[in-house]
């Protein structure tokens, strides 16, 4: 059975990703910053839990040791947890700002990798996908057709642009992993006041299809539920 563990699972996309992961067979871990939200979603999901903040690195660190304990090699992991931030005018974004966002939705997927590298490692097929947003992309910023040129997140698009390269980076010199990052597209989950025009179910599709690879599947690239997205 495949072992999948995802960040930021008691809610909104990652909720949905357990879910319908789950229905496929896997056997799901979400990841909680929040002890009681996490175990109140694995218990309606019929989940595991572990607590995570992925912004601490004891916390990340306790959470490798006790999922090897708990549960031993990983095959996938589901970088999902993420903040948009404040939605302030880009002149009003100051540097904790954008450092507190910087390292909730960036800092961490590093955490996380290094973390639980070595678990993945003992999978015969491991995965990892980086959820991050069509905001991040260099491409959709410049295409003046799209909605995502408009919105003016400063922080939270730098953020993703720099999950983007992360995961090229590591796609690079892990060739033994598959690493792809993903845009879920403009879906209603509390990050936006549900204010998208996407289903959670939508929203995870590209997720799930990213998750649900071979060891012969791409790798370094970035999909959203309609195929390849420009970085």
């Amino acid at each position: 059975m495949t072992t999948t563990l995802i960040t930021g699972g008691n809610k909104g996309l990652g909720y949905e990703a357990a879910r319908r992961l789950r229905d496929l067979g896997h056997s799901i871990v979400i990841g909680s910053r929040d002890a009681s939200r996490g175990a109140d979603a694995a218990k309606s999901l019929e989940v595991d839990w572990v607590q995570l903040d992925v912004t601490s690195d004891a916390s990340v660190a306790a959470a490798a040791d006790a999922f090897r304990d708990r549960w031993g090699a990983l095959d996938v992991l589901v970088n999902n947890a993420g903040i948009a931030g404040p939605r302030v005018d880009v002149a009003d974004v100051d540097g904790p700002m954008f450092a507190a966002i910087l390292d909730t939705n960036s800092v961490s997927v590093v955490r996380m990798t290094h973390a639980f590298l070595p678990l993945l490692r003992e999978s015969a097929s491991p995965v990892i996908v980086n959820v991050a947003s069509g905001l991040g992309s260099f491409a959709m910023r410049h295409d003046p057709n799209v909605l995502e040129s408009k919105i003016p997140t400063l922080a939270y698009s730098a953020s993703k642009a720099a999950m983007t390269m992360l995961t090229t980076i590591y796609a690079q010199f892990l060739p033994d992993l598959r690493i792809n990052v993903v845009d879920p597209g403009y879906t209603a989950t509390d990050l936006n006041g549900n204010s998208g025009h996407q289903t959670v179910e939508e929203g995870t599709d590209a997720i799930v299809a990213m998750a649900t690879i071979g060891k012969d599947g791409p790798t370094g690239e970035f999909h959203n539920r309609f195929g390849i997205v420009g970085w």
